[in-house]
C-alpha cells in the first residue's frame, strides 16, 4: 500500500489530493492537509476521483490503444504507435507542404499540464512554422488576461486565496463560487464566521447558491457589468471616494476614463442594469471603504469574478472596469484586497505560462512584439518564429469549416460539446481532412469525427506541474503506471515532434531532446527549459526547481533566483501579492486605467426571441462530463437537463413544470423540460453548461441531430481577448408536442453501466428528445464499494419508434427474457415491461426489489416505478399495479419518497432534510447545527452547505405553524 501527493484535475482552485493504493488499484483519495490551497479539504468532484479510475471505468469510457477509424465510422482499428505516429507525422506533413503550414491547427486545453504544453507550443511555432495553436483556455479565461495586460500590464492575479481571510469587502461578480469553486467558498464561508463584520456583494443576474449566501445581491440584466462598474466609479468620484494620492503616484488615463463615466448617472445605471439606486450606493461605499457616513473605514475590498466576466463579447472591458475600481480607491497591493479571477481549469495559469494561446509566445512574451519572437527563436534555436497571427478557438474552427484549416490535432479537450456555434464546429471536424483526438477518455463527441484516436494518460497517471489561480505551482505525481497502450501528452507530442524533423530538419540537431522512455527526467527537463525562459520576466521562477517543490511544497511565482545563496535549509518562498510597491510592469512603471464603455450584449432579445438565457456551471459535474459522466452517483443532485425559467414566464405561456419545450436560437435548437425557478428573473432563463449531445439528444425538425446546449450559443467573440460569449444567447421557448414517450431504468452489473449507456446512447438522435445518464444507489460516499449502478433513458417523439428498437433498448437493460412481466397495447402504442430481482433460472421471492423497467408510450408511473425501483423496496406488493398506466402507486403501499441529493456524499435527499428541519426548534443557525447533527449532510466536502442554508431558511422550524394558528 502507498499514498501519493498530487494535485485534482477540475478547477483552478488547484487542490492538493493523497491518492492511496493498494499495488495497480486505487483505494481511496483525499486532500492533502499540507497543500495551501485546500488545506485537506475536497469537494464533491474531488472526493470522488478515485471512483472514475476504477477497473470498470477503465475498461468501459478509456481509450488504450491507438486506433485508426476508416471513414470516421465506428471504433476504429487498432494501430501500433510506431505506426500510428508515422501516419500522423506524413499526413500533416503532406498537408502544411501542399497548402502551407497555417492549413494546420492545433485545439488543446487548461487540463494538460504545463510540460504538455510547452511540447505542443515549440510543435506548432518553433518546428512547423505556425501559430495555429489555441486552447480551451480561449473560452475560459483570456478576457482576464487581456483585462490584466491592460490595466496592470501582465498576466498577473495580484492577490491569493489568504486574502479572503483579511477582506472586509468580497466583492464577487459573475462566478457562483459556491458551486463552481467549492473549497475556496468553504474558506468565504470560515473568513466570515471569524469575522462577522466582513460583507459580501454578489453581482449576478441569477440568485445563485452564493448569491443567496450575500448581504448585498446585485441582480444586473445579462452583459450589464461595464455601466455597473462604471457607475460605481461615478458616484466615487461624486462622494469623493477615490485615493488621489494612489492615483497620482502609481496610474495614468484617469482623466480620459472621468470624462467616460460621467454620464454614469446613478439613475441611468439603475435604468440599464436594472437594480434599485440605493443599492448601487451601498455597493460602492462598501466597496470604497466607507461607512455609512461616507467616512473611511480603511476597508480591504477584494473582488473575485470568473465566467459572468470573461465570457462575454465585451470581456476584456468588463475585466478592466472592474480593475478601474481598484485602482481608483488604492485597493491593490495589500491584505485583502485586488482584483482576483478565478481559473476555470487546473492549468490554465500553466498554458498561460508558457504560451499555450495563439496570441502568446514562452512566459508572457506577446507574439505580436518581434522583440519578443526574435528572443523565443533564438532560445529554440529556430531561424524564427512567424509573425501571422494565429487563429483563436472560434476563428480556428471557422477557418476549418470553410475549408482553410485541414487538418485538426486535438489533445484532452472536447470541442464537439464546448464550443459555441456547434453547428459550424461540427462542419469544421467533418469537412477537415485530417483529424486526430488525443484523449483519455474515448467516449466524448469529438472522438466520433476523428481519423486518429491516441490514447493518453489522466489524473493519477501522469507526472509535472499545474498552476493555480493564485500562481501557486504544484507538482503532479502519478500513482499508477500509465493504462494499456496510453502515454503522457507531451510524449505524443515529442514522438510525432522527432518524426516531423525527419522531414523538416534532416541532419539537424532535434528541437525535442527530451526523455521519452523516462517521464520523470523527461518532464522535469521540459519544466526546467521552460524555466529558462522566464528569467527577467514577470513571472520569473528560476529560484524555484523540482527538487524545491517535493521539498518545500507549492510555490507561488514570481520566485527569481536569490542573489546570494539563501541560508541552509531555508525554503525559496514566492510572493504571496503583487504590486505592494505600487509599481507596475508597464513602460512607466504606472498602471493604467482603461476609459471602457458599456456596450450591449452581442444578441439582444427581440420580439422573435424573447428570452435571455444564460449558462453556468452544477455544483458536481465538470465540463463535458467525459470524466464525472462515469459515476452515477455525480448525477443525484440534478439527475437531468432542464430549462430553468421564472414561474411568471411559465404562468403566461401556460406551461407546466417539466413539460418538454422546445429552446431555439438563431443557430440551431435544443428539446428539454421546464422548470419553474425564482433563481432567474422574468425574461431569463438557465442551462447547465454540461450538457452535450454525449447524454443529451434529439433531432430537430429537418432531421439533424442536436448538439446540445451549445448549439444555441453565439460564436460572437471579445475583439480584445478572442473569448466567446457563451454567457448569453437570445431565445425563444415554446410547448412543443411530443404525446409518444419512453421511461427505461435499470440496475446493471457495475463492469456494463458505461457500456449499456453508450449502447443507449447512440439511439438518442432517434428522437425528438432524448437524455440517457447513469444513476447510482444511496450509497454514502465512505461506502460507495457497496452501491448499486444503473442507467436512465428518457426520451419522446411524435410517434413510436420501430419495434426493433424497443426490443434492441429492452435486450440491453436485460428484459428480453420469459421472467420479464410484460403489458402491450398495439392499438394504443402502448408496451411496458419489467424485471425483478430473481436468481438464474427462478421466480422472484416476495420481497424481491424492482430491477428494471421499460415505459414505451404512457410514461404515467414512470415517476413512482422510479422511486420504487431507487428505493429498493419490494415490488412484488404491488402485484398488477406494476403494469398499470397509473401515476401513483396504489394507497398504502407507497414506496419510500425519493427527491433530488442534495448532499451528494452521503446521499442525503431533500425531503429528508425537510422533515428534519421541520421538527427543528431554534435560530437558523441551531437548525442547521441540528440538521448535520442528526444526517451528517455538509460534514464531509460541504458543497452543500449553501443550500442547506437556504433549505433552514425556506422551512418553518417546529411550532411555528401552530403558533401562527393559534394568533
Amino acid at each position: 500500500m502507498a499514498t501519493t501527493r498530487s494535485t485534482c484535475p477540475y478547477c483552478g482552485v488547484g487542490c492538493g489530493v493523497l491518492i492511496d493504493t493498494d499495488g495497480a488499484h486505487i483505494t481511496g483519495v483525499r486532500g492533502d492537509p499540507e497543500h495551501p490551497a485546500n488545506h485537506g479539504r475536497l469537494c464533491t468532484k474531488g472526493s470522488t476521483l478515485h471512483l472514475t479510475a476504477t477497473p470498470a471505468v477503465l475498461q468501459q469510457a478509456r481509450l488504450l490503444q491507438p486506433r485508426w477509424r476508416a471513414g470516421r465510422q465506428g471504433p476504429g482499428t487498432p494501430l501500433a504507435w510506431d505506426a500510428a505516429l508515422d501516419q500522423a507525422a506524413t499526413r500533416l506533413a503532406d498537408i502544411a507542404q501542399a497548402h502551407g503550414p497555417d492549413a494546420l491547427g492545433f485545439y488543446v486545453s487548461g487540463q494538460l499540464l504545463t510540460e504538455d504544453y510547452y511540447v505542443f507550443n515549440k510543435l506548432a511555432k518553433g518546428l512547423l512554422g505556425t501559430n495555429n495553436i489555441d486552447t480551451n483556455s480561449r473560452l475560459c479565461m483570456s478576457s482576464a488576461v487581456a483585462g490584466y495586460k491592460a490595466t496592470l500590464g501582465a498576466d498577473a492575479p495580484p492577490a491569493c486565496y489568504e486574502d479572503v481571510d483579511h477582506a472586509d469587502c468580497l466583492f464577487i461578480a459573475g462566478s457562483n463560487t459556491a458551486w463552481a469553486h467549492p473549497v475556496l467558498y468553504r474558506r468565504i464561508e470560515q473568513a466570515r464566521a471569524a469575522r462577522p463584520g466582513q460583507r459580501m456583494v454578489v453581482v449576478d443576474p441569477r440568485r445563485t447558491d452564493t448569491a443567496e449566501q450575500a448581504d448585498l445581491h446585485l441582480a444586473i440584466q445579462p452583459g450589464t457589468d461595464v455601466m455597473l462598474f462604471n457607475g460605481m466609479l461615478h458616484l466615487m468620484l461624486w462622494e469623493g471616494w477615490t485615493d488621489n494620492a494612489y492615483i497620482a503616484a502609481h496610474t495614468t488615463g484617469f482623466d480620459a476614463l472621468k470624462a467616460r463615466v460621467r454620464d454614469c448617472t446613478p439613475a441611468e445605471v439603475a435604468r440599464v442594469c436594472g437594480i434599485a439606486e440605493a443599492d448601487l450606493l451601498t455597493a460602492t461605499r462598501w466597496f470604497a471603504g466607507r461607512d455609512a457616513d461616507g467616512q473611511p473605514t480603511g476597508g480591504r475590498t477584494l473582488s473575485l469574478y470568473c465566467q459572468g466576466l470573461n465570457q462575454s463579447s465585451s470581456g476584456t472591458d468588463k475585466n478592466a472596469a472592474l480593475i478601474n475600481l481598484h485602482l481608483a480607491t488604492g485597493q491593490i497591493g495589500r491584505p485583502g484586497a485586488g482584483p482576483f479571477s478565478l481559473t476555470g481549469q487546473p492549468n490554465a495559469m500553466g498554458g498561460r505560462e508558457v504560451g499555450g494561446l495563439a496570441n502568446l509566445l514562452s512566459a508572457h512574451r506577446d507574439l505580436a512584439n518581434p522583440d519578443h519572437r526574435a528572443e523565443v527563436a533564438a532560445f529554440w534555436g529556430v531561424p524564427s518564429v512567424p509573425a501571422t497571427p494565429g487563429k483563436t478557438a472560434v476563428e480556428l474552427f471557422e477557418a476549418a469549416a470553410d475549408g482553410a484549416v485541414r487538418a485538426l490535432w486535438i489533445a484532452c479537450t472536447n470541442p464537439a460539446q464546448s464550443m459555441p456555434d456547434q453547428a459550424t464546429v461540427r462542419r469544421a471536424l467533418e469537412r477537415a481532412e485530417f483529424v486526430v483526438v488525443q484523449e483519455a477518455f474515448g467516449t466524448t463527441a469529438t472522438a466520433r469525427y476523428a481519423d486518429l484516436l491516441l490514447p493518453a494518460t489522466t489524473w493519477a497517471e501522469k507526472t509535472g506541474t499545474v498552476t493555480n489561480s493564485e500562481r501557486r505551482i504544484s507538482r503532479v505525481r502519478p500513482a499508477l503506471p500509465a493504462p494499456g497502450e496510453a502515454r503522457h501528452d507531451w510524449v505524443i507530442a515529442t514522438q510525432l515532434a522527432q518524426r516531423l524533423e525527419a522531414r523538416l530538419r534532416p541532419g539537424l540537431p532535434t528541437l525535442f531532446p527530451y526523455d521519452t522512455a523516462n517521464a520523470d527526467a523527461g518532464a522535469e527537463a521540459i519544466w526546467n527549459e521552460h524555466r529558462e525562459t522566464t528569467r527577467g520576466r514577470d513571472l520569473d521562477i528560476t529560484g524555484l526547481s523540482w527538487a524545491t517543490l517535493d521539498r518545500h511544497g507549492p510555490q507561488q511565482w514570481p520566485c527569481p533566483e536569490p542573489t546570494s545563496p539563501a541560508p541552509a535549509g531555508q525554503p525559496v518562498v514566492g510572493a504571496a501579492r503583487l504590486y505592494t510597491d505600487g509599481v507596475f510592469p508597464t513602460s512607466d512603471g504606472r498602471a493604467r486605467f482603461a476609459a471602457v464603455a458599456w456596450r450591449p450584449v452581442a444578441e439582444p432579445r427581440s420580439a422573435r426571441y424573447p428570452f435571455s438565457l444564460t449558462t453556468g456551471r452544477l455544483r458536481d459535474q465538470w465540463h463535458g462530463m467525459s470524466r464525472t459522466g462515469t459515476l452515477g452517483r455525480l448525477f443525484a443532485h440534478v439527475p437531468e437537463p432542464c430549462v430553468q425559467v421564472h414561474p411568471q414566464d411559465l404562468e403566461r405561456r401556460r406551461l407546466h413544470d417539466g413539460q418538454l419545450v422546445q429552446v431555439r436560437s438563431a443557430r440551431g435548437s435544443v428539446v428539454l423540460p421546464v422548470q419553474a425557478s425564482t433563481s432567474v428573473a422574468p425574461t431569463q432563463a438557465f442551462i447547465a453548461m454540461h450538457w452535450g449531445s454525449e447524454y443529451l439528444g434529439g433531432r430537430s425538425a429537418d432531421g439533424q441531430p442536436l448538439a446540445g446546449v451549445n448549439a444555441l450559443t453565439p460564436p460572437a467573440f471579445c475583439p480584445g481577448s478572442k473569448q466567446p460569449e457563451l454567457k448569453h444567447t437570445a431565445v425563444r421557448i415554446d410547448p412543443v408536442d411530443l404525446p409518444w414517450g419512453l421511461w427505461a431504468m435499470a440496475w446493471l452489473p457495475e463492469a456494463e453501466v458505461l457500456r449499456v449507456r453508450e449502447a443507449l446512447a447512440a439511439h438518442l438522435a432517434d428522437w425528438a428528445y432524448a437524455v440517457c445518464v447513469p444513476f447510482a444507489s444511496d450509497t454514502p460516499l465512505a461506502e460507495a464499494g457497496q452501491a448499486r449502478h444503473g442507467v436512465l433513458l428518457r426520451a419522446a417523439d411524435a410517434s413510436a419508434p420501430p419495434a426493433a428498437q424497443l426490443a434492441a433498448i429492452e435486450g440491453l437493460l436485460g428484459l428480453r427474457h420469459a421472467q420479464a412481466l410484460r403489458y402491450t397495447d398495439p392499438a394504443a402504442g402502448h408496451h411496458r415491461a419489467l424485471r425483478l430481482q430473481a436468481a438464474p433460472g427462478a421466480l422472484p421471492t416476495a420481497d424481491a426489489a424492482l430491477d428494471a423497467f421499460v415505459l414505451a408510450g404512457d410514461t404515467q408511473a414512470g415517476p413512482w416505478l422510479r422511486g420504487l425501483l431507487l428505493s429498493q423496496a419490494p415490488a412484488a406488493p404491488f402485484g398488477r399495479h406494476l403494469l398499470q398506466a397509473r401515476s401513483a402507486p396504489p394507497e398504502g403501499a407507497a414506496p419510500p419518497p425519493r427527491a433530488a441529493a442534495v448532499c451528494s456524499c452521503l446521499n442525503v435527499g431533500a425531503d429528508a432534510i425537510t422533515a428534519c428541519l421541520a421538527r427543528s426548534p431554534g435560530n437558523d443557525a441551531e437548525r442547521l447545527a441540528q440538521l448535520q447533527q442528526q444526517l451528517r449532510c455538509g460534514t464531509q466536502c460541504g458543497s452543500c452547505v449553501p443550500e442547506l442554508k437556504r433549505l433552514v431558511r425556506s422551512t418553518a422550524p417546529a411550532g411555528a405553524v401552530s403558533a401562527a394558528l393559534s394568533l
